[in-house]
């Protein structure tokens, strides 16, 4: 094995299983990566939760994965990234690779009157965290924000094409369509599963932006950049995905192997009640858990 390769995995976690984009660009860029993914599906959505509430989420998750001997950890949701980042990178020794950076600097690069619409949560965009990622990446951009919280729900019921999502684009993106953007960040790890339907609604000459996608081109950068890739010719690697709650819907294993484009690996459902871990974390965010 070279000295500058590292077999550890990647961990990435999010509020349920939108973060299977993320992995499923991972996947891509990183085919020799192993992956440790947590999707706290006992706990969700987080959309709609405070900056307090999603910062210890965060933090219990985090601790978790660093404690699977992760050598990075992705924050593959935006609310997480909006409100929990810079707490994480704090925490954590590994680094912490968040979505908000990424996509706006793509943004940027492919907005060239500098218009960018961003679509998220509630919370992501009540954050302002794009705007202000945006801001100090070009101040004289113009940023339109809109909230689209139907969206996640018509994504896991598989309603990618139907006439409901149709018809909730066109409400959500009405004023977004009037505005000339050059590019529009998807601002949730479930939207790109809706990509060609926003394609459709916004026209083709509006740049779609990933968050998921760069965010795993930040990573493959990082990784390269640090020298800790997984080593050539190794085994093939194995992934472990983690859940906080057992999923009772039927279509679960459908809706998430659409999300990661091929069929499940194993999934664990995690107590978190009876894990040390979790309880260490919850009574005490603030105490040092460097690893």
């Amino acid at each position: 094995m070279s000295a500058n390769a590292d077999p550890r995995p990647i961990g990435v976690f999010d509020s349920g299983i939108g973060g299977l984009t993320t992995v499923r660009e991972l996947f891509q860029r990183l085919p020799r990566e192993a992956i440790v993914y947590f999707g706290d599906t006992a706990r969700l959505p987080w959309g709609n939760k405070s900056k307090q509430t999603v910062t210890r989420f965060s933090l219990e998750i985090a601790s978790f994965l660093v404690r699977q001997h992760v050598k990075c950890v992705v924050v593959a949701c935006n609310t997480a990234s909006s409100h929990a980042l810079d707490a994480l990178r704090e925490r954590f020794d590994v680094p912490v690779i968040g979505v908000i950076e990424p996509a706006a600097r793509a943004a940027v690069a492919v907005s060239p009157h500098g218009r960018i619409g961003v679509v998220g949560t509630l919370a992501t965009v009540g954050s302002n965290a794009y705007a202000d990622a945006i801001a100090r990446l070009a101040p004289a951009a113009t940023v339109q924000q809109r909230a689209c919280p139907l969206f996640v729900p018509l994504v896991e019921e598989g309603w990618l094409e139907h006439d409901v999502t149709r018809l909730v684009a066109d409400e959500y993106l009405a004023e977004l369509k009037s505005a000339r953007l050059d590019s529009l960040i998807l601002g949730c790890t479930h939207y790109p599963m809706l990509a060609p339907l926003l394609t459709a609604a916004m026209g083709a000459s509006v740049k779609l932006v990933d968050s998921g996608a760069e965010a795993a081109r930040a990573t493959a950068e990082l990784l390269a950049a640090r020298s800790l890739l997984a080593p050539a010719g190794g085994a093939e690697p194995t992934h472990h995905f983690y859940l906080s709650d057992e999923p009772r819907r039927r279509s679960f294993a459908k809706v998430a192997e659409a999300f990661l484009g091929r069929p499940l690996p194993k999934v664990s459902v995690v107590d978190q009640t009876d894990l040390p871990w979790f309880e260490r974390v919850h009574d005490d965010v603030s105490a040092p858990v460097k690893e």
